[in-house]
């Protein structure tokens, strides 16, 4: 009888973290939510966070409120999140340089693995090849090949800095194409736009959005875009995977929600659902459409998994090329 007892009380206490854990998630959330963004006000990630926010509080009837923690490339931000109480109270929403980063910096004071618990992707962001046409005169993407390769080391290409995804984009595209092209670094995007725009750069890859007004104008010329499919702001130009260079899709930027680890899986699953439930309105589909952004739901398992591949690649891509970041 007491050895039973015991098996009683042993089952009752493994339950017993379950039971608290959905107990928390039934009645999640009891008071107001943040929502940290590690990087400042109006840029992209910082849009798309205040869009979310202000539909989950809706939704949750408790405030959402969006904290800007700037600072050492997402750090601050990202780690305060990894340090905060794994209760659904203190989220993060941030951009894939968060698999990039640990490939740049030596020592980061948060891990994007064993720290943090996907919840999932919000968007995504495609990138477009381009050209300047008159010092780059290709009409195509073979043709682009053609003539770089026929002058190894004669054209260089841009980018708002060192380690900036737009510079692991084409140093991943260049490995994978055995292209031989200079990158200029810049102060930011744009005086790199600029100076492709003027003819003393000729190669830049960058969101769709940032070059599509000069690719309209014929000031710069798209010859591919990431992503699955051809994107509905420049139908006309090709994807990377109609050349059999489907490993460009890994260039898409994109955009999600994690959680500090050790957060209940029930709550996780609950703020996935409630994550989707937000995307599926059409007023914010149609408003991250205008901002050239894809709606792009995963769930918390997909979302992990393409985390961990993400950190692969970019290790490799980092080390083969000798990317030091700014």
């Amino acid at each position: 009888m007491p050895q039973t007892l015991r098996r009683i009380g042993f089952v009752l206490c493994a339950l017993a973290p379950c039971a608290v854990a959905q107990a928390q998630t039934a009645n999640y959330p009891a008071h107001a939510v943040a929502l940290v963004v590690p990087y400042t006000q109006g840029v992209s990630i910082d849009n798309i966070a205040r869009l979310v926010a202000a539909r989950l509080a809706e939704r949750w009837k408790q405030p959402v409120v969006v904290e800007n923690k700037p600072g050492a490339s997402g750090s601050i931000g990202t780690e305060f999140v990894a340090r905060a109480a794994p209760d659904g109270y203190t989220l993060l929403m941030t951009v894939n340089t968060f698999a990039m980063a640990p490939a740049l910096f030596k020592k980061l004071p948060f891990d994007p693995v064993a720290d943090f618990a996907p919840v999932g992707r919000v968007a995504v962001s495609s990138y477009a090849l381009a050209v300047n046409p008159e010092r780059l005169p290709a009409k195509d993407f073979a043709e682009f090949l053609s003539l770089v390769k026929a002058k190894p080391g004669q054209f260089n290409y841009c980018t708002p800095g060192n380690g900036t995804p737009h510079h692991l984009a084409m140093e991943l595209m260049k490995q994978r194409a055995g292209l031989d092209i200079v990158h200029v670094p810049y102060k930011g995007a744009a005086g790199a736009i600029a100076d492709l725009i003027g003819g003393q750069v000729q190669v830049m890859i960058a969101p769709i959005p940032t070059l599509l007004p000069h690719a309209r104008s014929g000031r710069v010329r798209f010859l591919a875009v990431t992503g699955e499919a051809r994107s509905p702001q420049a139908p006309e130009v090709p994807a990377f995977r109609e050349f059999g260079m489907d490993i460009m899709d890994a260039v898409d930027s994109w955009f999600a929600m994690l959680a500090p680890a050790r957060t209940p899986a029930p709550l996780v699953q609950r703020l996935n659902q409630d994550l989707h439930a937000v995307l599926d309105i059409p007023e914010v589909r149609e408003l991250l459409t205008k901002q050239g952004l894809r709606p792009s739901v995963s769930s918390p398992e997909e979302f992990a998994a393409q985390i961990r591949s993400d950190l692969a690649r970019w290790a490799k891509v980092v080390a083969d090329a000798g990317i030091t970041a700014d």
